[in-house]
């Protein structure tokens, strides 16, 4: 039976077989921490990219290529199979990111990161198998960017501990330009403990070295993973919670 997503597409449903397949990978996640997965690019297909496809927001932006979701969609099929070949193969090309600047309250503005929509979807299946992994590294005090937490969850846990505890203080502490400044040496270090595959590692060096398109200028740069990037969010996680865990060499293992 299929499962509901965790993703953005309300109501789109997981095939079984990737519901298998993650807890598959969760499974051997838990067994230890210091596995190193050498193989996680089998576990893709064209129902693994098509679930992908679903949970991609079909309004958002479009990036640097102009294409909408509706005009992917009219080669679905096509355009689905021939994404996964150019995974498998290496051969698949991360166009620079769109950036658009969203005002805030203050008076200044947030940079976005905005892909192309096919580039969503690869991001997007390149998180679901990561997911499973790092969900059981992730800090249970972390909430933000992750499956089935929510900022309305930190919230009801941060009043039931002050109630419980007496506690009178709350600090309110922002990392300034967060996702700007992730060195990508030390994330590829952190990446390097849990994912040894080849194909997804690929993947993830062709986005951070993407680039961003700003008023027509291309910049690229060894720190960052652009705001508005489906798998940034992962990263920025991965980055905060591995730099406090320690340096031990992982084991490989295959899932």
């Amino acid at each position: 039976m299929a499962e509901p997503s965790m993703g953005n597409t309300e109501g789109a449903l997981k095939p079984e077989s990737v519901s298998t397949k993650q807890r598959r990978i969760a499974e051997l996640a838990g067994t230890s921490a210091k596995m190193a997965f050498t193989s996680l690019n089998h576990h893709l297909d064209e129902e693994w990219l098509r679930y992908a496809y679903d949970l991609t927001r079909k309004d958002g932006a479009v990036g640097t290529d102009g294409q909408t979701a509706a005009d992917y969609e009219a080669n679905l099929e096509e355009n689905l199979r021939g994404l996964l070949h150019r995974i498998k193969s290496g051969s698949y090309f991360a166009p620079p990111v769109r950036r658009a600047h969203i005002p805030k309250g203050d008076g200044s503005t947030r940079p976005l990161g905005i892909p192309t929509f096919e580039d969503k979807v690869a991001q997007r299946a390149i998180v679901l198998l990561l997911e499973p992994i790092y969900e059981h590294d992730f800090l249970p005090c972390s909430y933000g960017f992750r499956p089935q937490r929510s900022a309305h969850q930190a919230l009801r846990d941060l009043r039931s501990f002050i109630m419980e505890n007496g506690a009178r203080w709350v600090l309110d502490v922002d990392l300034r330009q967060y996702f700007d400044t992730i060195d990508h040496g030390h994330l590829r270090a952190f990446l390097a403990r849990r994912v040894a595959d080849g194909v997804v590692r690929k993947m993830i060096d062709k986005w951070l070295k993407a680039g961003v398109l700003d008023d027509g200028q291309l910049r690229r740069s060894d720190v960052g993973t652009p705001q508005g990037g489906v798998i940034s969010p992962l990263l920025a996680n991965i980055s905060c919670t591995m730099c406090s865990t320690n340096g031990s060499r992982a084991r490989s293992v295959s899932a």
